[in-house]
């Protein structure tokens, strides 16, 4: 049965910038799908330890103000440390279970210093073992200013049973050029992860799915005021502006034809099941295949840079 693969959307919410505590909650949803005999887990971007809302609501691009530095500091306190062993559980729990993670961090990685911060997407195979941390290419207007850019180190795919599965953050999903490394490393399963609502994720991952001719699972996070801790730094200011719901979800699955399979999902917090056939693929790559008969290599390639950048380089 290789060519099934039952997969969870874990569209919830975080225990807003607080690492701690969303750690505890993914932890809970993975033993949760594994109760269900799921394969593949997937969370929405920067679940942990959550999307920097107060960018727009606070004046995020004033420049050197107490509030703002308040904020990102927190941000960066409650940010991920794969190095530091952040993740270990998360590993162990996917051994345990024999189920595979892609999860959305926010990443304060050491290879850059310690103190800058990136939106990431990491995947977990179902022996717990990180197999790729994808540094977000680009972050989106106000993410700005608090994500650094990342590289192309983590435009990997992984095996799962039949399929070939690969991911991008959020609007990297709109980047032709990523989506193209993709293909052309054999992705048929495509993660696209977002922080909600479905104003992202109800067109473009039909799109995706209909040009690639892959499966394309969307999740998303879920954000309401309710969900901000009452010991958030500057919580007064952040809810003058806040409307009541941030994230509304919008999870959602299309198959390699384009159609949904499971249209997206709103404001309601929980895991989603669906089983995916990988014989579809097959059968709609016989009429459309981005990087096989149906591409030109000798008149267009794309040319993929994926070291990891550094400000330094030791040589002892």
């Amino acid at each position: 049965m290789n060519h099934i693969l039952k997969v969870a959307l874990a569209q919830i919410s975080p225990i807003w910038l607080n690492k701690k505590e969303t750690l505890k909650k993914v932890e809970k949803t993975i033993i949760e799908a594994s109760k269900e005999n799921a394969e593949l887990i997937v969370f929405g971007e920067g679940l942990i330890p959550g999307y920097p809302f107060w960018l727009a609501l606070t004046g995020g691009a004033e420049w050197d103000t107490q509030v703002n530095k308040e904020l990102h500091a927190h941000y960066v306190r409650n940010s991920i440390t794969i190095e530091k062993g952040d993740l270990n559980t998360i590993c162990k729990l996917a051994k345990q279970h024999e189920i595979a993670v892609y999860l959305g961090i926010i990443e304060r990685p050491l290879d850059r210093g310690g103190h800058s911060v990136y939106a990431s997407l990491v995947y977990i195979d179902n022996k717990g073992e990180i197999q790729s941390v994808h540094r977000k290419l680009q972050p989106t207007y106000d993410e700005r200013l608090t994500w650094a850019p990342g590289d192309g180190n983590g435009l990997q795919v992984h095996l799962l049973k039949d399929f070939t599965v690969g991911g991008l953050n959020c609007w990297e999903n709109w980047m032709p050029l990523p989506r193209a490394a993709l293909y052309g490393l054999g992705e048929n399963l495509h993660v696209a992860v977002w922080p909600g609502s479905d104003h992202n994720t109800k067109d473009i991952t039909r799109f995706i799915a209909r040009e690639s001719r892959s499966y394309v699972i969307s999740v998303s996070s879920l954000m309401s005021i309710e969900d901000f801790p009452k010991d958030t730094p500057n919580l007064n200011l952040i809810l003058e502006k806040a409307p009541k719901i941030l994230a509304n979800g919008g999870s959602c699955i299309a198959g390699p034809d384009g159609e949904w399979i499971l249209e997206p999902v709103l404001y309601k917090e929980g895991l989603i099941y669906q089983t995916l056939d990988f014989n579809r693929v097959l059968e709609e790559r016989q009429n459309f295949d981005p990087a096989g008969h149906y591409s030109r290599p000798d008149v267009t390639q794309l040319s993929i840079n994926r070291e990891r950048q550094s400000t330094t380089k030791f040589i002892d």
